[in-house]
């Protein structure tokens, strides 16, 4: 069985039956044969029900943040917020999804090329349970525009939102089979994983989660030769270079390592500031930080909720620890405060240095590291010593400067004097142990089709 928790509480919220290699043989079966029916599907048809997703999204805001607060302790109004973003791209890819797969021809020595863009299969979707409807969402919808069948695995502990997306996709109107969830208890996800990548209908994977998840997915599927795009851990630098706007870096910052309680792939998580400016950067990032309002999701003014699980929360506190025990100062918060759910406090780490759990290893949770830094140079440096390339961001009142300095740096993307974002009309991933491939915009629609040449004489 899976049980979900809830974390604010620790209470038990639901209980699932898992599926057997059998069910999930039927499932996937069942997903193929609406596939080809899909496929076959006009642009048209596709778009009408791609919007009416968004509209559901939309009517049915108030429930489905409940849910995702209820599974894993976002703070409601950020919750509401996801459903949003969810209907968004649901728009976006319903309104360019047709111009984004327009065949491409071009002139060949007196013959006619002709690329095309035809959909792969039924694609599987291993999804994280940060983002539990965003992440499944942006993936899922440019994967159906472009006449795909699509099975998600989900979280164990947002089943309840993994059973509630695939009945609002069921509720648009899709094909009752195109769109599946399937449930996998934690301890079988190694296992019950490799038998879908191996299983004849799925034709590609895209994997949302940890680095260790990515390694152990992208492997099966290398085996099956099957293409896989992946979005991993991130331990994003934010280097405020001492022309910045020094309120301004420290409200981006604190925003973009508070939001969903610090639990982000793209999170804030090392603040990288020049010498000149760090003492004015940390005495307004510390009381930001300790001042946050934790708590209760369901409460309102509430900025972060609690820690998703137990372990979790008990994985951050450790590295925390680490590197104090390493020579870190504590400037704020770092203990599990006593009562009920998985709370751990805001946290500020100065005086970080290489070889610190703080420095090396990604943080999954509210905590602030502070590095100082001599000059641009050093701050490229320390931001691309690190097994991740997934965000990054620059803040310097010099536009060409801060530009000059994400140019250097080994990552997905770089934001100039803004807090890292997805957002559907811009490619999103990473390099190195962030992964590869990319998401959204037109680039990420074309990673689950088959580009397909013509050669006409």
């Amino acid at each position: 069985m899976i049980v979900t928790i809830n974390p604010a509480t620790g209470e038990t919220l639901a209980e699932y039956q898992v599926m057997s290699s059998g069910e999930l043989d039927r499932v996937l079966r069942q997903v193929d044969l609406d596939f080809r029916i899909w496929r076959a599907t006009a642009m048209q048809e596709r778009q009408r029900l791609m919007k009416r997703l968004g509209e559901l999204l939309r009517e049915r805001q108030a429930e489905h943040a409940r849910l995702i607060s209820l599974e894993m302790g976002k703070p409601l109004a950020q919750a509401a917020g996801e459903v949003n973003k969810c209907a968004w791209v649901c728009d976006y890819f319903a309104e360019h999804a047709e111009s984004f797969l327009q065949p491409e021809e071009s002139l060949l020595d007196g013959a006619r090329g002709l690329v095309k863009f035809e959909p792969l299969g039924v694609i599987l979707g291993v999804m994280p349970w940060n983002f539990p409807y965003w992440q499944v969402i942006r993936f899922a919808a440019p994967a159906i525009m472009a006449g795909n069948g699509i099975v998600v695995k989900h979280a164990p502990n947002v089943t309840g939102c993994s059973i509630a997306i695939e009945e609002l996709f069921r509720d648009a109107g899709f094909p009752e089979h195109l769109y599946r969830a399937v449930h996998v208890g934690l301890e079988d996800v190694d296992r019950m994983t490799g038998f879908m990548i191996d299983h004849p209908a799925i034709k590609a994977v895209s994997v949302t989660g940890s680095t260790g998840a990515g390694r152990a997915v992208a492997s099966k599927a290398g085996r099956a030769i099957k293409r896989s795009v992946l979005e991993l851990g991130g331990s994003d630098p934010y280097i405020v270079l001492d022309d910045a706007d020094i309120a301004q870096a420290v409200s981006v910052c604190v925003a973009g390592r508070l939001l969903n309680t610090g639990q982000s792939c793209i999170a804030a998580k090392r603040f990288i500031v020049h010498s000149k400016v760090i003492g004015e950067f940390t005495d307004l990032l510390v009381p930001k930080m300790r001042n946050a309002v934790m708590g209760d999701p369901f409460s309102e003014g509430v900025e972060l909720g609690p820690i998703a699980r137990a372990d979790l929360r008990d994985l951050v506190h450790a590295q925390v620890t680490r590197s104090v025990e390493a020579g870190a100062e504590l400037l704020c918060g770092g203990f599990v405060p006593d009562g009920p759910g998985y709370f751990y406090p805001p946290t500020v780490l100065a005086g970080v240095r290489k070889g610190m759990a703080a420095w090396e290893e990604e943080i999954f949770g509210p905590v602030a590291t502070v590095i100082e830094v001599r000059d641009d140079d050093e701050a490229v440096e320390v931001a691309n010593d690190s097994e991740y390339g997934l965000g990054s961001a620059v803040f310097s009142r010099d536009q060409e400067r801060a530009l000059a300095v994400a140019d250097r740096l080994e990552a997905g993307n770089c934001f100039i004097n803004s807090m890292v974002k997805s957002d559907p009309r811009l490619p999103f991933g990473g390099v190195k142990l962030s992964g590869y491939g990319r998401e959204l915009s037109h680039h990420g629609i074309r990673e689950f089709v088959n580009i397909k040449t013509l050669y006409i004489a």
